[in-house]
């Protein structure tokens, strides 16, 4: 039997800020390491490392930067306005997900502290330039900053997101035919179906129609389609429903007491009791032991490596 996909192909390709893989570039001349990026979610993925204010030539040490009321990027001494140098600077393209240094008023995704003229703070509603820049040019690509990777929920979600992006990226890299896209998404269903089960029926239609639509109009819908359902929250509401699908599939060929193991396992997570590790093996191990292909190769019972045990929290 095939391997899973999220093991087989699509090596998720990530933008960083450089810092927080240990490059020394933050305004002090040190870096902002977070271990989780380096040391567990490396060995699985590509990195983009990028500086913005590296890149505008600041250099380092350098004098610190913040944000006026109106968005534009500024020294602490307002002595210069980097706001147009920092427009200037080139987009990364073909990214999976972005991780992005939190608090920074180049890369901070949100709360960012704004200062009137005189100096004095306005509001925290403010997102680094760069950063708000590479999210306006693709609202769908999973962005988070490395504060909010310390929630394991958060976490898991985000890893999800890339890899199943990743995933979708190589189909559509490679010279694809109609049957191939079926059989991405009839390996995705149950993972679309734990996301957003409306969205899952809207992607159908447009797999339906992969057959005598252009091939670059049928791309731009269903990766649309495909990054706004996985952007909905897995609720453990959908994610029991989801479980409860597989079950479907597998449990005419298991015996009373082992459909009893699962339903119980389900029922358990679904009441907060388990993490959503707990029944997803049970359902993979029975269904690659019975040789079940359909349920063995959803994505959903492996959506990114096992090694980064992402889904045993409560």
């Amino acid at each position: 039997m095939a391997a899973p996909e999220s093991d087989a192909v699509g090596r998720p390709r990530i933008g960083v800020s450089s810092c927080l893989l240990g490059d020394p570039v933050r305004f002090n001349g040190g870096h902002s390491r977070c271990r989780f990026l380096t040391d567990e979610l490396a060995p699985y993925v590509d990195w983009v490392p990028f500086c913005p204010e590296m890149e505008i030539g600041l250099g380092t040490p350098r004098e610190t930067l913040r944000l006026t009321a109106d968005d534009r990027l500024v020294s602490r001494s307002l002595a210069a306005d980097h706001t147009a140098a920092m427009a200037a600077l080139p987009l990364a393209s073909g990214l999976d997900g972005q991780v992005f240094k939190a608090k920074s008023p180049s890369c901070g995704v949100r709360g960012i502290p704004r200062y009137a003229a005189d100096g004095r703070p306005a509001d925290r509603r403010g997102r680094g330039v760069y950063a708000a820049r590479l999210i306006d040019a693709d609202p769908l690509l999973p962005v988070e900053d490395e504060g909010r990777l310390n929630d394991a929920g958060l976490r898991e979600a985000f890893v999800e997101r890339v890899f199943a992006r990743a995933r979708l990226r190589a189909l559509f890299d490679g010279d694809w035919r109609p049957r191939d896209l079926v059989a991405f998404h009839t390996r995705h269903k149950v993972q679309i179906l734990a996301h957003d089960p409306a969205g899952y029926r809207l992607i159908g239609r447009v797999v339906a129609r992969v057959g005598d639509r252009p091939r670059a109009e049928i791309e731009t819908a269903y990766r649309e389609l495909f990054d706004t359902a996985l952007a909905r929250k897995a609720t453990r509401g959908r994610n029991a429903n989801a479980l409860q699908h597989v079950f479907g599939q597998i449990s005419e060929v298991l015996d009373a007491t082992r459909r009893q193991d699962i339903v119980a396992s389900i029922e358990e997570y679904r009441l907060g009791g388990a993490p959503l590790s707990v029944p997803v093996a049970l359902l993979s191990h029975h269904a690659r032991g019975d040789g079940l292909a359909w349920a063995a190769d959803q994505t959903y019972l492996a959506p990114f490596p096992a090694a980064l045990r992402l889904r045993h929290h409560l």
